[in-house]
């Protein structure tokens, strides 16, 4: 897990420029820096690297990481890496290192661009070849690595983070105002849909994909993964129970691979519990895991937790969250993420990987990525129910969910069983009461509602579009941050190519069972799970209503919410805001909407 930077083109990059960049990439990787130049035809080649050691600490994996006539930065982990590295041997390799940066390389130098097609990771990486005067750029197949780029007519810029690029660039980008006002309307499902970010002309490289760049600076970009959705009717309930047992627990096997400490995220829910059971009894791992503990009781999963960790006898801190200096502390938070915050959880995430780093742990295990596989939002219910509606056992399925997801459902919206029954098209849920926020705006602001089509059935379709297009890139991006910005390697075994190809094809029958959502999941962690986590039916999360967070009675938070010298009040309706603000009882949307209007307030003043 590192930073990367780079640029190619016909500017002359100042070694003061190169040294801010490398600087502002400390956090990333605090335990070496360096860079390399190279110039060619009146054009510089520069790549900047700063390393966050988690295998082989020795000097000899230091980046960029030469071999012949190529050269390697590399943010991530290759966490197969030992196998292909003992089938590289086998076709005369030798290696010098430990490290996953020289199988990543070699792999390269044996099947050029395709060795993407061999990795199960995360990764961001730019490889230089000095004799075909090219660079190679990919990204993981999920989006786990972050990767931005930049170009204009002096040349190609690219960085783990915005602000490198800025930095090396010396250029100033102006705020992406459609993406400002389209977060506050439509919240952060709706930010991905564009691939665009909160800064005009600074892009992420899409997941999935590789870029190259010639010596006439010709970028050319390819998709190497799609994700796969045909499911197998034939298979049965085991089959699919064993399958995913099988790969998710590989998944974890590899991503133990560590020579620092490790840490679990751990939660109340079976996604993060599961992992953390099945490090602890399939592989006999001594498991560390922090967790966060939410005075309100709605949230609070302190009992499931401590039934996790007397079940596996682990070592575990609990961080009690409070919201003291919240100010001071989301300032903080946006200026480092340069982009607002999507939701309270990734503000409470960021206490997360502050325990982590001060107990001296440098990487983490999440349960990323597993709602959007196996059903884990209540919304999911109602697009099952829609699936079986012609069903002979449909008012059983009805019944079930009346029972067990209703009493737990807190959206008004998703209480409506008919949702998706009358109207299958219907989506304006999901961006909740967007007409209403646009009228508090000074702005007016529509687009269509934008979903990929993956396959014709539409559970299955919500939910990859909620893994690639609107949930788990959010989840992703913020997490990155979060845990870097205190040098912690995040990883999230759910985001595994093979788990996700296998449970594509699990029929969607399966899915949801008995009033159970994530049957599936639950079934295949039976003998690795303790029973009360995993047959507990309520989905509770991080959320917080706006006035436990913000006193808006304090003139002080009121005179700073509504600062009249403040770029937010070019877009937002004061008058009507502050009418919001004097509620006793704000309703969930309106809360979201003012925790959205302070983020982009904030944002604003620090980059507008």
């Amino acid at each position: 897990m590192c930073g990367i930077a780079g640029y190619i083109g016909n500017l002359d990059i100042k070694s003061s420029d190169i040294n801010k960049t490398l600087n502002l990439m400390k956090n990333r990787g605090p335990d070496s820096q360096d860079y390399c130049v190279e110039k060619f035809a009146n054009k510089q080649l520069l790549l900047l690297h700063s390393r966050l050691e988690i295998l082989d600490l020795k000097p000899r994996s230091n980046q960029p990481f030469k071999k012949e006539h190529l050269k390697l930065i590399f943010n991530g982990e290759i966490y197969n890496f030992k196998e292909i590295r003992n089938d590289l041997i086998k076709k005369g390799y030798k290696f010098f290192t430990k490290s996953d940066t020289e199988v990543l390389l070699n792999t390269y130098i044996e099947y050029e661009e395709n060795c993407v097609n061999y990795f199960e990771g995360m990764w961001s990486f730019a490889i230089w070849d000095s004799k075909n005067k090219k660079l190679f750029l990919s990204r993981d197949r999920f989006g786990e690595k972050p990767l931005f780029f930049f170009r204009n007519e002096k040349g190609f810029f690219f960085g783990s983070e915005i602000k490198y690029i800025k930095s090396l660039s010396s250029n100033i980008f102006k705020i992406n105002e459609d993406q400002l006002i389209r977060n506050l309307i439509y919240g952060y499902k709706s930010i991905n849909k564009k691939n665009e970010t909160f800064f005009k002309n600074i892009y992420p490289l899409e997941s999935g994909t590789n870029l190259s760049i010639d010596s006439s600076l010709n970028i050319k970009k390819s998709k190497y993964w799609n994700p796969i959705f045909q499911r197998k009717e034939s298979m049965s309930f085991n089959e699919a129970c064993e399958g995913v047992k099988y790969y998710l627990s590989n998944s974890v096997k590899i991503r133990l691979r560590s020579d620092v400490p490790l840490a679990f995220c751990l939660s109340g829910g079976v996604d993060s519990s599961l992992l953390a059971s099945i490090a602890s009894k399939n592989y006999n791992f001594n498991v560390n895991s922090f967790s966060i503990i939410d005075k309100d009781e709605r949230y609070n999963e302190k009992d499931n937790i401590s039934e996790t960790i007397n079940d596996i006898n682990c070592q575990s801190k609990f961080i009690d969250l409070n919201y003291d200096h919240f100010i001071n502390r989301i300032e903080k938070l946006i200026h480092y993420h340069e982009c607002p915050i999507a939701t309270i959880s990734y503000y409470v995430h960021s206490f997360l990987s502050e325990a982590i780093s001060s107990n001296n742990f440098k990487v983490a295990i999440s349960g990323t990525g597993a709602d959007e596989q196996f059903t884990g939002y209540y919304e999911h219910y109602l697009f099952h129910l829609n699936s079986v509606k012609n069903d002979n056992n449909f008012n059983q399925y009805l019944n079930d969910w009346k029972k067990h997801a209703l009493p737990f459902i807190r959206n008004p919206s998703l209480k409506n069983p008919n949702l998706y029954l009358n109207n299958p098209n219907y989506r304006e849920n999901i961006y909740d009461n967007y007409k209403i926020l646009n009228s508090y705006l000074n702005v007016k602001f529509e687009e269509k509602f934008l979903e990929k089509k993956f396959c014709d059935e539409l559970l299955r379709n919500r939910m990859l579009n909620e893994m690639f297009y609107e949930v788990v890139p959010v989840i992703l991006h913020h997490d990155d941050l979060n845990s870097m910005s205190y040098s912690i390697e995040n990883r999230s075994p759910y985001l595994d190519k093979n788990l996700f190809e296998f449970t594509s094809s699990i029929p969607s029958k399966f899915l949801i069972m008995n009033g159970y959502q994530k049957m599936i999941l639950r079934q295949s962690a039976k003998e690795v799970l303790n029973d009360k986590v995993r047959l507990d039916r309520r989905k509770r999360g991080f959320n917080a209503s706006i006035n436990s967070i913000v006193n808006f009675k304090d003139i002080k938070i009121k005179n700073y919410f509504f600062d009249k010298k403040s770029k937010i009040n070019e877009y937002i309706n004061i008058k009507k805001i502050e009418e919001i603000t004097e509620k006793e009882n704000i309703d969930n949307y309106l809360s979201k909407f003012l925790f959205s209007i302070l983020n982009t307030k904030i944002f604003l003043d620090q980059f507008g």
